[in-house]
């Protein structure tokens, strides 16, 4: 548990520090929207393409059993709470209870329990990540925004507003990139997307911090304990029976089920923010979900060391 809690601990400090300055207008709420667009434009997006055209090889199996458990937890998730509540609602839920916080939370937590040579697994994960969930999400976030309108322009409006989001461009530019065969970005531009993309994780969360300060979550608790549980329970059952599956040995198992095993990641509160869908219980389920992950966390690593 010792591992998890001093990965877990600077988190909460970074999300302590936002609502701080919030709180005591150390920085007013326009600063907070500008930081808001630089994460979710600039920030996010360099990080998402040095990872798509730089990240190593290998750890195709393990990829493709996390993908077969999410898609199956957020295609679920989405199609249940369809019943239950609007389209953009629910497509935020299934993000909450499905993307898990990979960079901040799953580089050291991984490397920490299992060493350096499990990070071709992760970072095969990583490729992927960000691009299938917050593409998807995104998508839905459209269709769900342009609904009411006529078929056609219901599509045309779905299309551009996927067109100008800067995260999905940046994840499809490095899918093209490396479809094309392109090397890896030079010395002084990866230099730039480095410190940008380094940015990106501690700034999403002081702004979830920052509003902390201006929201009550209280009235979301149910939705936000379902998507703790899915996220956390859920999901790495799901990975690890695609593992199973698929026959990983039992290293990649490990690896891939704690990762599935992360609490909900800061982007998936930066794309409620963006569309103004279920914000308050998406911050919610980040915190929540983190303090809930030092003792599933701790468990699992348990678990797998014991085998």
């Amino acid at each position: 548990m010792g591992v998890v809690l001093d990965i877990v601990a600077p988190v909460f400090l970074i999300v302590a520090l936002g609502w701080s300055a919030a709180r005591w207008r150390f920085v007013e709420p326009a600063g907070f929207r500008g930081l808001n667009a630089f994460t979710f434009s600039l920030a996010a997006p360099s990080l998402l393409f040095l990872g798509g055209t730089t990240g190593p090889g290998g750890g195709g199996a393990a990829a493709l059993a996390f993908f077969l458990g999410t898609a199956v937890l957020y295609l679920g998730t989405l199609l249940v709470a369809r019943r239950a509540m609007p389209l953009g609602r629910a497509g935020m839920l299934a993000l909450d209870a499905s993307f898990g916080n990979t960079v901040m939370m799953g580089i050291p937590l991984v490397t920490a329990a299992f060493g350096a040579e499990a990070l071709a697994v992760l970072l095969a994960i990583l490729a992927l990540h960000s691009m299938l969930l917050l593409g998807t999400a995104t998508v839905v976030a459209e269709l769900a925004l342009h609904a009411e309108a006529p078929p056609l322009r219901a599509l045309r409006a779905t299309v551009l507003g996927v067109a100008r989001n800067p995260i999905v461009m940046a994840v499809l530019a490095a899918l093209l990139w490396r479809l094309f065969g392109l090397p890896p970005p030079p010395g002084v531009v990866r230099r730039a997307l480095e410190l940008l993309g380094a940015a990106g994780p501690p700034v999403a969360l002081f702004c979830l911090g920052g509003s902390l300060a201006g929201f009550d979550a209280r009235g979301m608790w149910r939705e936000t304990a379902v998507a703790c549980m899915l996220k956390l329970l859920a999901m790495p059952v799901l990975v690890w029976g695609a593992a199973r599956l698929l026959g990983l040995p039992p290293f990649e198992t490990a690896v891939t089920v704690v990762t599935a095993a992360l609490p909900t990641g800061a982007n998936a509160y930066l794309l409620a923010q963006r569309y103004r869908i279920g914000v308050e219980r998406s911050g919610a389920t980040v915190l929540v979900g983190t303090v809930l992950s030092v003792a599933t966390l701790s468990v699992l690593l348990a678990l797998f060391k014991v085998e």
